[in-house]
């Protein structure tokens, strides 16, 4: 038998040259296959190219997943939630409930924070190791952030003292009353993470309106027993008589901002141990 040649286009093949060329032929085509299909389920995964030949099922419609309730007083979201209403502020440690041990005071610091004498505080009482209470103002938080942060991070307690501290706060009007507490409670938790649980009102100026907005945001009124009007500046040894004549029990009222505050920086480093060697304990509200 005569092996006859092959002609393909210009070129010539014999039987066996023949039979590669279709082996070879045969498989690059069994690889396009393979390539095409390969390229075409990237597409299809990736949602683009041509769509498949066959065609399947839409998937199952998804229901998105909620976004976590915000805690924090100031999101648009939050709302606060009314509780007990006092009739009037707590003036002493034993009013709370629980009540405090016996042998307990506690200091609580107004008007603040300062850029020159809230850290002399601060540095005095870690001193002692003592833990004080602050009722900030908003725009003093405003102002100072990480220093409102310093008093949270030492272990001192926070509070709600108002956004711009107005005199005369109980005759200020209803959304005024609402905007100075509320401003304030947003302030404080934005800068620090800490809800405040208590309110001092500026002056200790009550009213039926300033008492119910308070229960609204979750607040229990704060006043004081103790108060050596050092925010008038009466000297370092009146501000001292007066503080030292804490019993158990008492809420001490004392200023870190609003003015010159040398006075009572004085006047606590000699309180603060002078009180303790007597026994008492200083806790948080």
């Amino acid at each position: 038998m005569v092996k006859r040649p092959i002609t393909c286009g210009v070129m010539e093949f014999s039987e066996p040259s023949r039979r590669r060329l279709l082996w070879t032929l045969g498989a690059v085509g069994f690889a396009v296959a393979v390539g095409s299909d390969s390229v075409r389920g990237t597409a299809e995964a990736s949602g683009s190219g041509a769509s498949p030949q066959t065609p399947t099922a839409a998937p199952a419609p998804r229901t998105p997943s909620p976004s976590p309730t915000p805690t924090l007083p100031g999101h648009p979201a939050w709302r606060p939630v009314r509780v007990r209403r006092y009739k009037e502020a707590i003036t002493n440690l034993d009013q709370l409930d629980p009540a405090r041990p016996p042998k307990t005071i506690s200091l609580t610091i107004d008007d603040g924070p300062h850029p020159k004498y809230t850290p002399q505080v601060l540095d005095l009482l870690a001193e002692h190791q003592v833990t004080a209470t602050f009722f900030v103002v908003g725009e003093m938080v405003k102002e100072h952030p990480a220093l409102t942060r310093r008093i949270v991070e030492a272990g001192h307690q926070i509070c709600n003292h108002t956004m711009t501290h107005p005199m005369g706060f109980d005759r200020i009007g209803g959304k005024r009353i609402h905007r100075e507490i509320a401003e304030a409670h947003a302030r404080i938790a934005q800068a620090t993470g800490v809800v405040p649980k208590y309110f001092r009102s500026p002056g200790g100026a009550w009213s039926r309106q300033v008492m119910e907005k308070v229960a609204e945001y979750g607040m229990i009124p704060i006043g004081w027993e103790v108060d050596p009007w050092d925010w008038r500046r009466p000297g370092v040894a009146r501000i001292k008589r007066a503080l030292l004549r804490s019993k158990d029990g008492a809420i001490m009222l004392c200023h870190d901002g609003g003015g010159d505050r040398s006075q009572t920086v004085a006047a606590l480093r000699e309180v603060v141990p002078r009180l303790k060697k007597r026994g008492m304990t200083f806790v948080p509200l």
